[in-house]
């Protein structure tokens, strides 16, 4: 919105040529990040009066860690508040025609949305498991299958137009057409390997990454601020791939696919970087509001579609390795105590308890300690993502 205001205030008068640096993509970013920082930070205390008033409480389930009973009533949803934030930002530094900014802004609200149903019913019901995961996973999976089939072509072309013929062109051709090597899986620390998806690959590998790490970072969002700074390490480099992605020459320096119009992306990642710090100032221990699934689900789904966008899913695995372990960690204990249950009439556990960081905190961690580990041992895998641009 107001790189064109700019642009158009150019136009008038010679007086406002130094409006030219509205047009810098990078000062755009850091533009972007303090507005949703100053926004997150100045709604904040309101918004957390106004869940308080509302008794918008987090209901603690029966089973959880007797430390976290204390929590119980602790303001939840108040990922409303760093999506509001991630979303006005956004709009205000970032070119309105951009598509790609476009789908991730959908896809972000649209898992949100998903979240904040969730978190409605837990509140409204008094039900800690709040939506099923039935109802859940159908919902994810249309918006995740729906832009995954917007993504497959629209990195392979260059406008929306192209993007329609090339999808005709899919019917037509009874759903069988190759894809330009810029759309297959790009291979880490590896000069110019990708393997060829083909559309079906594509769509399926989009989906995976989109509501897996949406329900990663989900599972992660268990503890004060343990979530929110791992996500805003990742976005931070992803933003920076997405520069990177979006210059041609830069994207043939580092030997990296050159996708249109992905530079674009660093104002979105931007905006969730300074939404998220925002959003840490009220979150950190003892924790004044909760994320939320509303806000956990929209930012882990952010992260999974910037990711295919700039062609960095096995990246975005790396950096998020925490994210990663936490849903493995999960899927492995459920499928562990069914298995034994089933096999010796009795389940059993491979962790004390799962997700992975409830597990520390009953080994003896405290709970400050595993968040700030966690932090840390993101910030090492944010590093090795990082390197990947240079090491191949």
């Amino acid at each position: 919105m107001l790189p064109s205001l700019a642009q158009w205030l150019q136009t008038l008068s010679p007086e406002f040529g130094f409006f030219r640096v509205f047009q810098y993509l990078t000062f755009r970013a850091v533009m972007a990040a303090l507005t949703a920082l100053l926004i997150g930070l100045i709604a904040g205390p309101p918004v957390i009066r106004r869940l308080t008033a509302l008794k918008i409480g987090q209901p603690i389930r029966g089973y959880a860690m007797e430390t976290h009973l204390s929590k119980s009533g602790t303001p939840t949803m108040g990922g409303v508040l760093v999506l509001l934030a991630i979303a006005i930002a956004t709009l205000l530094w970032t070119d309105l025609t951009n598509r790609f900014v476009w789908i991730v802004l959908l896809v972000t609200l649209g898992f949100g949305a998903i979240g904040w149903v969730d978190d409605w019913r837990k509140v409204v019901n008094k039900d800690p498991e709040g939506m099923r995961s039935r109802e859940k996973y159908f919902w994810q999976s249309v918006i995740g299958l729906l832009a995954a089939l917007y993504l497959v072509f629209s990195i392979s072309e260059n406008s929306n137009m192209r993007v329609l013929e090339l999808f005709f062109n899919w019917v037509r051709s009874g759903f069988d057409v190759n894809l330009p090597p810029k759309a297959g899986l790009m291979v880490p620390f590896f000069k110019e390997i990708s393997y060829p998806l083909g559309v079906l690959g594509f769509v399926v590998l989009t989906y995976l990454v989109i509501v897996g790490s949406s329900n990663a970072v989900n599972l992660t969002d268990g503890l004060d601020g343990l979530a929110i700074m791992p996500v805003v390490m990742v976005g931070s480099v992803l933003g920076l791939f997405a520069y990177v992605t979006g210059s041609a020459v830069f994207s043939r320096y580092l030997f990296l696919p050159h996708i249109a119009g992905a530079g674009e992306l660093l104002i979105f990642c931007a905006a969730m970087a300074g939404a998220g710090l925002a959003f840490l100032w009220f979150n950190t221990h003892p924790a004044q509001v909760f994320m939320g699934d509303v806000g956990a689900l929209a930012l882990g789904a952010a992260l999974g579609t910037v990711a295919v966008i700039v062609r960095q899913e096995i990246v975005l695995a790396i950096m998020g390795g925490i994210f990663v372990v936490e849903a493995l960690s999960v899927m492995l204990q459920v499928s562990y105590f069914k298995y034994t249950k089933r096999r010796y009439g009795a389940g059993r556990r491979i962790l004390k308890m799962a997700p992975l960081h409830h597990h520390f905190e009953k080994s003896g961690w405290k709970e400050t300690q595993v968040v700030v580990r966690f932090w840390i041992i993101t910030m090492l895998l944010c590093l090795v993502g990082l390197s990947t641009l240079k090491l191949r």
